[in-house]
């Protein structure tokens, strides 16, 4: 009896068995396949809206409030965030609206983390429309900066690492114009630098809060011409506001403040209202009398010289807007010349004298970081000069 009660159960123990091990592979299995999950960019999760579960790595650009708007300030809620492949994108259709779910709002929503926005995230969930636009929802991670902070953590930013001038970028970025010379160098570099970002004039200001930020003061920019630290809030129009001053003069060419050559950062500049109205649109030269507001510049009826400070930083802006701008894409086609009476045609000068300040005042850590802010968060190109100033007399001698 006893020998066929224990025959019968083997069967029974058996298929329990089975019956475990099912259960405890199960969420192995599932787990495997969410770790499993592709990292895509932006456009490829757009691409993909099929209900997957992916990893997504942009930069944070606003709160969606609807299919077609983005909030970019003034933000009222943390329950999502829209991403893009460039931080400086407004075109909402190459945007992903991300949801943020109770777990990660006080990490990643963007009215508790207003700093969040133009920085780097990688969030995994289902790629599904949120919105009713391209989406990714229900998330099971969120990271900054390579790092999962739990959701009760705040984030705290990745360092940004500023290469040496050209080293990290010669055999990608440059690869094109390594070992050119002359009009060759020229063409090559246009090519390269022509693909970039556009943003609108306001988002000018925004950009500059951020390109010029006073490395001892963050709430403030340096102001180009006075050198004074001032709150990055103080902007505007009245007396000691700061502006946005074109250094290649938006006359010059009759650019005026569209979007191209009249929104391009990497010539914009925050300046004292009533310095820069001053300066106008005069050419650079040496010489003239001394003026007041701004120590170490001089200027007279037809030129301007700036501060020994940045006149590097001048010379090499002036050099990356006649090498951007060549007449190609429906903007003027901005030279250097020798003349410091330019009028309102699409030249600059004195060549002669921006060469000798660029050789004279070489790109220092605020220029070189600049240079880095715009490549990555706001338009995607770089100055060569600030990587290359010797690119500067193997152009124009």
């Amino acid at each position: 009896m006893n020998t066929r009660s224990s025959t019968r159960s083997g069967p029974r123990r058996l298929a329990l068995a089975f019956a475990l091990a099912a259960v405890l592979v199960a969420p192995i299995a599932v787990t495997a396949a969410a770790s499993a999950a592709t990292t895509l960019t932006v456009a490829q999760a757009l691409a993909a809206q099929d209900g997957r579960t992916a990893a997504v790595t942009g930069y944070v650009v606003g709160q969606p409030t609807s299919t077609t708007t983005v909030l970019r300030s003034g933000f009222t809620a943390d329950t999502a965030i829209a991403i893009a492949d460039t931080a400086a994108e407004t075109g909402t259709t190459r945007m992903l609206y991300v949801q943020v779910t109770a777990a990660y709002r006080s990490t990643f929503g963007l009215l508790t983390n207003p700093g969040l926005r133009g920085q780097r995230i990688t969030a995994t969930g289902t790629l599904t429309a949120y919105f009713s636009h391209g989406g990714l929802k229900s998330p099971t991670a969120m990271t900054l900066g390579g790092t999962t902070p739990s959701p009760s953590q705040s984030p705290t930013p990745a360092p940004t690492t500023t290469p040496a001038p050209g080293g990290d970028y010669d055999s990608t970025y440059y690869a094109g114009a390594i070992g050119k010379t002359g009009t060759a160098l020229r063409g090559a570099l246009h090519s390269i630098i022509k693909v970039h970002t556009k943003i609108s004039y306001d988002q000018v200001w925004e950009a500059l809060r951020d390109t010029d930020q006073d490395p001892a003061n963050s709430n403030n920019v340096i102001l180009l011409n006075t050198g004074r630290s001032q709150s990055k809030t103080s902007n505007g129009g009245g007396v000691n506001d700061w502006n946005r001053e074109h250094v290649w003069a938006k006359s010059h060419g009759d650019f005026g403040t569209a979007t191209g050559p009249g929104t391009d950062v990497h010539h914009l500049r925050p300046e004292d209202v009533s310095v820069n109205s001053t300066r106008g649109n005069k050419d650079f030269d040496n010489g003239g009398s001394p003026v007041a507001e701004a120590p170490g510049c001089y200027t007279d009826a037809d030129s301007w010289e700036p501060r020994n400070a940045v006149k590097g930083d001048i010379a090499r802006m002036i050099m990356y807007m006649a090498i951007r701008y060549e007449g190609t894409d429906g903007w003027p086609n901005l030279e250097l010349n020798q003349s410091v009476s330019n009028g309102t045609a699409p030249y600059h000068g004195r060549l002669s004298v921006l060469l000798q300040w660029n050789q004279a005042d070489p790109p220092d850590a605020f220029e070189k970081r600049r240079n880095q802010r715009i490549y990555e968060r706001w338009q995607g190109n770089r100055n060569p000069f600030v990587d290359h100033p010797e690119w500067a007399t193997a152009i124009w001698g």
